[in-house]
């Protein structure tokens, strides 16, 4: 690998990766519908145009150890607590690392099918969460936007016929898409459309991210190519970056206490902003948002409508905004137990599951184990909605010939 010059920060001694857990016992078929992804060193290699190719996103190596994402020159770190699962708890930390010190499923889609295996998951949406960012970001705020164009279309393309590709009963295509230009954005979701792609990430809040907010008009030819396409639309908690934080908060614990606050707020402005109920078919999934908030926010939306006069620019008199969000919003679940009692409010068919790995807040490898202290208690027919059933038609991907419960 190349070098780059030094960066001074130290990499400490990693512990080494735990051995294999044994295999759980698959009590329930599973879709996991938020799992992340590292992008191996060679993601890029041999998939930009020739004139492109030298600008690619690279893994260099640093003069402290670190191996590092390089993009216009402009070091990306992979930070510990994106991938610590199969690492001792002691060495869960927030700083670079090296491929070598995480576990292989990380990168490596052959051993992420047997991580999947022994967490008894049938089949996974995957998030990037190296160079592009949870909501594939990164390269729509390239200095060169043909070059973050080309950038975006190869992450696709190493998406759709590798890690996909390998496994295609197992992966469900998620896609990126270029935010800079809505246009060529559209046009992006429809080529991956077209050959198979069923998801794509956004930003939730894009106007964090110096783009114009979800309420403007520069967003329709992206939300109608999803709508056209059937293409689900994911917000990822956390993509635009964490909650703002008053000086000397914590910013590590209070930022994760907060996930859920953010779900609520970001799909309070998806729903205001027009757009489901402008598109009916279209589809958002609220990833890594859990389901505490939503029947409180269902409620918040009818006091609205039926006291307050507050809801007068609601756009569609023939739908109420709650209804909206059963209509157009799925949401997951992680570990939610005090709230599996709001589902009948929310709607069965509107909860998902997943297992999150390998983040700090995974699951893996006791999802099982997890789903069967959450769910167990519930009627069948809604386990397997929220397990496996209601992933499968949102994303239209196969269930094996057998599903349990």
């Amino acid at each position: 690998m190349a070098r780059v010059v030094k960066l001074g920060v130290k990499r400490p001694a990693a512990a080494p990766l735990l051995p294999d857990p044994p295999a759980r016992e698959a009590r329930y078929t599973l879709i996991s519908v938020d799992d992340h992804l590292m992008e191996p060193p060679h993601t890029f290699e041999g998939r930009l145009p020739a004139k492109f190719q030298q600008q690619a996103p690279r893994v260099v190596e640093t003069e402290e150890g670190h191996e590092v994402w390089v993009y216009e020159d402009t070091p990306y770190f992979q930070v510990g607590f994106m991938c610590v699962a199969g690492r001792p708890k002691e060495d869960h930390r927030l700083e670079p690392a090296r491929y070598d010190e995480v576990r292989r499923g990380c990168f490596d889609i052959h051993a992420r099918i047997h991580d999947m295996d022994l967490n008894g998951c049938w089949a996974s949406v995957n998030f990037p969460s190296g160079v592009t960012g949870f909501g594939g970001t990164l390269f729509s705020e390239s200095k060169d936007p043909e070059l973050g164009l080309a950038c975006t279309r190869a992450w696709n393309d190493w998406l759709f016929e590798e890690w996909h590709g390998a496994y295609p009963e197992r992966i469900v295509p998620l896609g990126i898409t270029f935010l800079a230009d809505p246009g060529k954005g559209a046009d992006e979701i429809r080529r991956n459309a077209r050959r198979g792609f069923t998801a794509v990430t956004l930003p939730e809040q894009p106007h964090k991210q110096g783009l114009p907010p979800v309420f403007d008009a520069y967003w329709e030819p992206i939300i109608r190519a999803c709508a056209e396409t059937d293409t689900v639309l994911n917000l990822h908690v956390g993509s635009s970056g964490f909650a703002a934080m008053p000086p000397g908060a914590p910013l590590l614990e209070l930022g994760a206490t907060l996930f859920q606050a953010m779900a609520f707020e970001s799909c309070a402005e998806w729903l205001w902003s027009g757009w489901p109920a402008r598109y009916p078919e279209l589809k958002i999934a609220m990833s890594e948002g859990g389901i505490a908030w939503v029947a409180g926010l269902m409620d918040r939306l009818d006091n609205i409508m039926a006291r307050s006069g507050y809801g007068g620019g609601w756009p569609d008199p023939k739908l109420s905004p709650s209804d909206c969000l059963r209509r157009n919003f799925w949401f997951c679940m992680i570990d939610d137990p005090s709230t599996i009692t709001t589902l009948p409010a929310i709607g069965v068919e509107n909860v998902l599951f997943e297992s999150d790995y390998p983040h700090g807040d995974g699951t893996w490898p006791d999802t099982q184990q997890v789903m069967q202290r959450l769910l167990g208690e519930l009627p069948v027919e809604w386990i397997r909605r929220i397990a496996h059933e209601n992933a499968a038609a949102l994303y239209r991907h196969p269930l094996p010939a057998m599903c349990r419960p």
